[in-house]
């Protein structure tokens, strides 16, 4: 329905959706919804041409009414009359100080049945400018401030649940929404400070292309205090993984992840292996640092200790051209593909006393019996070959050089990918191994 309105100075037609309004003889054409919600705002101050200036300041009721409108669409139902009373002293603490801002998710926010959502717990606003997020981001990922502070940084729902069941103690986690709070256990956040983040800042300093809105601070665990799942430690068995010189991070957690799917007992590491508490490894191993012992850091003379007295260790070859049984190979041709020149360490071209004595264990395809005590497997990097005190240890052992048969031009399989082979054969033989010996006793019992 048109309408037409006039005015001394200036005349508006309302035609549909636009209109027109006249200022003296000129016409400008202008969108009349536009027009009608500025008419209907309302102003927060008026500027008069003589520099007067007021101020229109809601009442506290208003807002109070107002706060108790967006508590009732969270909870869906009518509010108690302690939310109100809640509402209506925030507004007038706030209104006192001078420093609310008028928004009223921040006391939606603040509510008492959000702390009832949280189980009681009590969260920061990190406010503008703080860098805190940015500072424990940059510098959890040195190996220098985690050997030094004892802390490290565990990002995602999974891996900080899985690090809280373990009983791993948290001391700061960031989150960028209170869901994504809900999602952990809250039982087990009661002595870590809280700070609500922007997920905008989270996305800055995460690692991962889509933040799953959680970081976490915590005090580097302890092997020996870590509960690790009964479920995972009953599957075990007696298979031990020696990790030398591993430098790749991402080969490393995914050597972590292989060994608790396959039931390892523990896992062990030398000292020219990765941190294996880096941001990077933990993303890989996905949670494996907390399914199973892993004792980083260590000399050969320590990883005797970690192992049983009977065990027999054998060194994973993942650079072998082998491409039929060795057994029907020369000896001479076994010894050489052990003793290479990457194990010599003279450059002499006389013989030495060292190379003589080089470790000459035997080689073997990873199909066969190798697995019927407790085993070790000592897998190396792809950029450094295996130590010598490696192959020392599984000639001492009696151990074998165990291989994967490859097509011909293949160079070498990727360190995890042999661990991984190797690993679930070793599991395969040892499960074998017990189902024969509890047919024996059965056998004998009857």
């Amino acid at each position: 329905m048109a309408a037409l309105m006039y005015n001394v100075s200036r005349g508006f037609v309302i035609f549909g959706e636009h209109s027109l309004l006249f200022r003296g003889h000129n016409q400008i054409l202008v969108n009349s919804r536009r027009y009608v919600r500025a008419l209907r705002r309302r102003p927060v101050a008026v500027l008069y041409p003589d520099g007067e200036r007021e101020t229109f300041i809601r009442s506290n009721e208003a807002a109070a009414d107002k706060m108790n409108q967006k508590l009732f669409k969270q909870k869906g139902k009518n509010l108690s009359e302690s939310d109100k009373k809640y509402c209506k002293e925030k507004v007038s603490e706030r209104a006192g100080n001078k420093k609310w801002s008028g928004h009223v998710s921040e006391c939606a926010e603040e509510s008492p049945h959000i702390m009832d959502r949280l189980g009681g717990l009590r969260y920061e606003k990190a406010p503008a400018g703080d860098n805190r997020l940015a500072k424990v981001s940059s510098v959890a990922r040195s190996r220098a401030f985690r050997e030094k502070e004892g802390k490290v940084l565990l990002e995602g729902r999974r891996l900080i649940c899985d690090a809280l069941s373990a009983g791993a103690s948290p001391q700061m986690l960031f989150f960028s929404a209170v869901e994504r709070l809900q999602e952990l256990p809250l039982d087990k956040l009661q002595q870590a400070k809280l700070i609500k983040v922007k997920y905008e800042e989270m996305k800055t300093w995460s690692d991962l292309v889509t933040p799953q809105g959680v970081i976490a601070i915590f005090s580097k665990p302890d092997v020996s205090r870590l509960a690790f799942p009964k479920d995972s430690r009953r599957q075990s068995v007696p298979l031990f993984l020696l990790c030398d010189n591993v430098r790749d991070a991402g080969n490393l957690g995914t050597i972590l992840r292989c060994a608790a799917a396959a039931g390892c007992d523990r896992v062990l590491l030398t000292k020219g292996c990765v941190d294996a508490w880096e941001p990077k490894v933990l993303r890989a191993a996905m949670g494996a640092h907390f399914r199973l012992p892993v004792f980083p850091n260590l000399d050969w003379d320590e990883i005797s200790k970690h192992l049983p007295k009977d065990v027999i260790v054998h060194v994973v070859d993942n650079c072998s051209n082998f491409t039929k049984d060795p057994a029907s190979a020369p000896v001479s041709e076994q010894i050489e593909n052990v003793t290479s020149d990457e194990y010599s360490e003279s450059d002499s071209d006389e013989e030495s006393d060292d190379e003589l004595s080089l470790p000459c264990v035997k080689p073997q395809v990873y199909h066969e019996s190798w697995a019927q005590r407790s085993t070790a497997l000592v897998i190396g990097g792809e950029t450094r070959e295996l130590s010598l005190e490696a192959l020392r240890l599984a000639e001492e052992t009696k151990g074998r050089r165990l291989f994967v048969p490859m097509a011909p031009g293949v160079e070498s399989l990727n360190s995890a990918m042999a661990a991984s082979i190797l690993l679930f054969e070793g599991r395969r033989q040892l499960l074998m191994l017990s189902e024969k010996t509890r047919r024996r006793a059965r056998s004998k019992m009857f």
